[in-house]
């Protein structure tokens, strides 16, 4: 069972176990990220010896996140994207559509409903912009051409997922998966939770894809 744990203890604990099992990943001649989830996995709730504080693990990679994406802006400039939003768009769009498909298709075949094969398929569509973007550097590919339309490509996928995670929850409710619209709700509740102050959940919900949209749009048009 998880139990509170000192600030110190847990990055001490968990700064050894990454390095101990990175290096052996490194030396295996795998991605040290593989050591660095596998280090999470020893110190989470569900392996036996020390567990890390869950809200305090949880600030702690909130901010690790933080500073890697700011060390991986440093490398970049908004003009170097632009010039491979050509490709990125729709290259990111017909990829996440074919996936999206794909996974839908699986998940009927299992006997799921369609919109658990919908979300199923959006989560197989789209890659982890902080894995990626941490490999391409070991690479050091973030400053290649190739780099810079991966950058380009995760950012539509980030911006599409944004969009999806607004619409689930209307989604869900017209389909009448009760159980998938609550979950949905949950997971898009704060890009909604300001919106839903207003006054109906339908204006919320058409609030907060208005922003979204105006922010989809102004990449692709700038």
């Amino acid at each position: 069972m998880p139990h509170d744990t000192d600030l110190i203890d847990i990055i001490a604990v968990g700064l050894a176990v990454a390095f101990v099992l990175g290096a052996i990943a490194n030396r295996l001649k795998l991605s040290p990220l593989v050591g660095y989830l596998l280090a999470g996995i020893v110190v989470g709730p569900f392996t036996p010896g020390f567990v890390a504080d869950q809200e305090l693990a949880t600030q702690l990679s909130e901010l690790g996140v933080m500073l890697l994406m700011f060390g991986v802006g440093l490398h970049f400039s908004l003009a170097d994207l632009m010039k491979v939003k050509s490709i990125a768009i729709p290259g990111a769009i017909v990829q996440i559509l074919v996936a999206t498909i794909l996974g839908w298709a699986l998940a009927w075949f299992m006997g799921w409903s369609h919109l658990q094969g919908f979300v199923f398929g959006l989560a197989l569509s789209v890659a982890s912009t902080v894995v990626l973007l941490r490999a391409m550097e070991e690479r050091r590919l973030l400053d290649t051409n190739r780099g810079k339309i991966a950058v380009g490509w995760l950012i539509v996928e980030d911006l599409v997922m944004v969009l999806a995670l607004v619409l689930l929850p209307a989604l869900a409710g017209a389909l009448g998966d009760g159980g998938t619209a609550a979950a949905a709700a949950q997971v898009s509740g704060a890009a909604i939770e300001a919106a839903q102050q207003e006054t109906s959940p339908a204006w919320a919900i058409a609030k907060a894809l208005g922003v979204t949209l105006l922010q989809v749009t102004a990449f692709v048009a700038v």
